[in-house]
């Protein structure tokens, strides 16, 4: 199945500049499925038959655990930024941004915010998620279907690359890169020939969990942001099984100006603290959190 086999149509992820795609007579009627769904104990699904993740479906599932969190650390985080990926390597934080005429690559100080280098990406690409890898950082785009890779010292752009499909969120485990497309599919790239080399589908015990967002790979496991939700997924990147959900509810600083599309986004892990850095699209902050295992009902 190729890369992409999955990805979302327009009414599941609208293009983020200015929401355009989305309808607002779909989007009423997604929501008047799913509040007459809701109290028959069904669950709604999108439009390839993802079923929405909802919190619900979280804590009903008694086998898997549920983590909330404690805030150890609050960084400062460019309000500007629509953060699509990101990533700590060596006391530094490398984002990657979206939006039309907005996107770039950019390197900070995660103390004291302070940008040491950054660099635009041409207009027409709107950028996604990133990861570093061997000294190289890798960046995708949203519907160009291009990537490009650069030099992870100078944030000189040294290679592009293709792929089938749309550009979310990326991560490596070490030797592969593993890029996801806004579907329940994980896609196993080759970093040196740019090639799918295998798929991973990700699913919890109702079934496929689809609007994988940015990702992070952390001691063996997968974690990925669920889109336009307060959820991280742990996944084992082996079998695609979640085998953990992160529920961040009230981490978003104001809830009342950062509403959709400024949601949470944006994994990286502080290998210094072995903690989580988690954030959102245009959040004044980032919050270095301690996981907190929810007891059961």
């Amino acid at each position: 199945q190729p890369l992409g086999a999955e990805r979302p149509t327009r009414y599941n992820r609208p293009r983020r500049s200015d929401l355009m795609g989305e309808t607002a007579m779909r989007r009423t009627a997604a929501s008047l499925l799913f509040a007459l769904l809701l109290p028959f104990g069904a669950l709604a699904a999108d439009d390839d038959g993802h079923v929405q993740v909802t919190r619900g479906r979280v804590v009903d599932q008694t086998s898997i655990p549920v983590y909330t969190y404690r805030i150890a650390q609050t960084y400062p985080h460019d309000p500007t930024s629509y953060t699509e990926g990101l990533v700590m390597e060596n006391g530094a934080i490398y984002e990657g941004t979206g939006l039309y005429g907005q996107s770039k690559l950019r390197r900070w100080d995660l103390r004291t915010g302070q940008v040491f280098n950054e660099l635009p990406l041409e207009r027409h690409y709107f950028g996604e998620g990133i990861t570093v890898l061997d000294g190289v950082i890798y960046q995708l785009t949203y519907l160009a279907n291009i990537g490009f890779a650069y030099d992870q010292a100078t944030l000189r752009r040294k290679d592009s690359f293709r792929y089938v499909g749309q550009g979310w969120g990326l991560t490596h485990d070490g030797t592969q890169l593993l890029m996801s497309d806004g579907s329940s599919t994980i896609a196993v790239v080759d970093p040196k020939s740019f090639q799918v080399v295998n798929h991973v589908f990700v699913s919890d015990d109702i079934g496929p969990v689809g609007f994988l967002n940015e990702l992070e790979y952390v001691d063996g496991k997968l974690y990925a942001n669920i889109w336009q939700t307060n959820f991280i997924a742990i996944i084992a990147p082996q079998s695609g099984k979640i085998i953990g959900w992160i529920d961040l509810t009230g981490l978003n600083p104001d809830p009342a100006v950062l509403v959709h599309p400024y949601v949470l986004n944006g994994i990286a892990y502080n290998k210094e603290t072995g903690r989580l850095l988690v954030t959102g699209k245009r959040w004044p902050h980032v919050y270095e959190i301690d996981l907190v295992l929810r007891e059961k009902q």
